[in-house]
């Protein structure tokens, strides 16, 4: 059962891992089809529905997964298939709902990134269209989740695994097809083929939701049965159990919304703050999507690195309700370690590699200079996104998660008041810089909580960060050295978005292997993998 039970987990963990990756790669050809202006557009419908689909299922999924499983445990089988009617039922009322929000406001929402009338770029009739498209998505993912919740909760995890990384490749494809034929094959236009993009996440949830129901239904013999219960609940009162479900997902929602908030401050304020001072809403837009990109890049070691240390909150959580502090403090440690042995490398290397990264991926017609001097701006922001995502699971574990939200919160205003006081004085640098400030604010007070509440010596955590800079000192000069020799070599010889990709490929590879043998020549890695000291 237990083997079981980890493969399980295995599966799930390595569908949503894989589902992200995918997730990242799909953007590279997408832009280099849809040009960052349709991007841009994209992007506009893309983030309030992310919004709308959180507020839609507020964690639910995941709360019915824990109670399906608890009553499961009690032997009582008939509460399962109860709360997962219930839950589809709610599912889809709240899908309704959020439909009809998105798609009846979706004039104000493009009111705030395009006045009506512009016409010098995306126009608003352009932006209510593919807002009203993604939203048809809401009627089929809150309920399909709910499915997955329900499965997890009866440990069957293949089932929602499957599905997690079928949704993703149904969707990807009928974006990067459909965007493809509408523009090249169909002759039709950007807006057109951004609006089937948008319709990927609707036909990608139907893919999924259809595979769910036939492992449902094939598998349906193979659930508990409700005559096989030994413990009969007498009545579930709903409202009670709602609010219960609902306080406990809530802070998860919440945290994991962070960086989406933080993306949609950006996309609709930049437009409106940068034609204040002079920008035409066709450059607005460019500074726009050319921001969202390098957040995408950015993203990537931070997904990494935050899975591989996320995997360790569920331990803290064990200790901290032992009552054994010092082992707390060792977790959080081996954490922290462990997210600055990947992350500073990965952030150092960015920022050398600004522009040959941005170009060899997004191609020379998305402004390859100012892409490179924002990645390198923002590729920093990497480890405050990481050092939060953290936090807030430390503070989690140890039942603090309003200190989670209330730090997300604090930061969301700093970065609303700096967005509008720095774009129209630094441009492209603005939103960058507020997002600097809103992160550190957030991730100073939940660090001082866990301070407060755990007492880790501030020490144990600076210790280990002398010899991985170290390190980074010394892999930084071999990929400064590696692309200047790239350059030196192959300048004349091939042109410059093969010299992007060369430059990338041959100062990535060398820079990660003298970062990870010298780590390993010096007891680096075995100080920052072993669990004692």
């Amino acid at each position: 059962m237990k083997n079981q039970f980890l493969r399980g987990t295995f599966y799930l963990t390595g569908a949503t891992f894989v589902s992200k990756i995918l997730g990242f790669i799909y953007i590279m050809p997408f832009v280099l089809i849809v040009g960052d202006s349709g991007y841009a557009l994209y992007k506009y419908a893309y983030g309030p529905y992310t919004l709308m689909l959180s507020v839609a299922t507020l964690g639910l999924p995941m709360a019915v997964s824990k109670y399906v499983a608890k009553y499961n445990s009690l032997g009582d089988y008939q509460a399962g298939k109860d709360l997962l009617k219930k839950g589809l039922l709610i599912m889809m009322v709240m899908g309704l709902l959020s439909f009809l929000v998105l798609f009846l406001f979706a004039p104000s929402l493009a009111s705030i990134v395009i006045n009506e009338g512009d016409v010098s770029g995306n126009t608003h009739e352009d932006v209510v269209f593919v807002i009203r498209l993604v939203s048809v998505a809401l009627f089929i993912i809150p309920p399909m989740s709910m499915l997955r919740g329900f499965f997890q909760g009866n440990q069957q995890m293949g089932p929602s695994a499957l599905s997690t990384v079928l949704e993703q490749i149904v969707r990807i494809v009928f974006i990067l097809v459909g965007s493809f034929t509408v523009l090249y094959l169909l002759n039709g236009t950007i807006t057109q083929a951004v609006g089937i993009s948008t319709m990927g996440a609707f036909v990608g949830g139907l893919a999924s939701l259809a595979l769910l129901l036939w492992i449902f239904i094939r598998r349906r013999d193979l659930f508990p049965q409700a005559k096989d219960s030994y413990l009969t609940h007498p009545k579930i009162e709903w409202v009670p159990m709602l609010k219960e479900l609902i306080s406990y997902a809530i802070p998860f929602v919440l945290v994991g919304l962070a960086i989406p908030v933080y993306q949609n401050i950006d996309t609709f304020t930049i437009n409106s703050l940068l034609t204040s001072v002079d920008y035409s809403l066709q450059e607005a837009e460019q500074v726009n999507a050319i921001i969202g990109l390098a957040q995408i890049l950015v993203l990537v070691p931070v997904s990494l690195a935050t899975a591989f240390s996320i995997s360790l909150i569920p331990n803290i959580t064990a200790s901290f309700n032992k009552g054994d502090l010092q082992d707390v403090i060792q977790k959080i440690k081996q954490t922290f370690n462990l997210l600055m042995f990947v992350l500073l490398p990965a952030v150092v290397g960015m920022v050398l590699l600004s522009e040959p990264i941005y170009t060899s991926i997004f191609g020379l017609n998305n402004n390859p200079e100012l892409g490179g001097r924002v990645l390198a701006w923002y590729a920093p922001m990497g480890i405050l996104f990481s050092l939060f995502s953290v936090a807030a699971a430390v503070l989690q574990g140890i039942n603090m998660q309003k200190h989670a939200i209330l730090g997300l919160g604090l930061g969301i205003l700093v970065k609303l008041i700096l967005n509008a006081l720095l774009i129209p004085s630094l441009y492209e640098l603005g939103p960058i810089i507020a997002t600097y400030a809103g992160y550190f604010v957030s991730v100073s007070y939940l660090f001082f909580v866990i301070y407060k509440n755990v007492h880790i010596p501030v020490s144990k955590l600076i210790k280990p960060l002398i010899p991985m800079a170290i390190m980074v000192v010394v892999m930084s000069i071999v990929v400064v050295l590696s692309k200047a020799l790239i350059q030196l070599i192959f300048t004349d010889l091939v042109g410059d978005y093969a010299l992007s990709f060369l430059v990338t490929g041959f100062s990535v590879v060398a820079g990660a292997l003298v970062y990870l043998i010298a780590s390993g020549k010096t007891g680096l890695i075995r100080l920052i993998v072993r669990r004692n000291g």
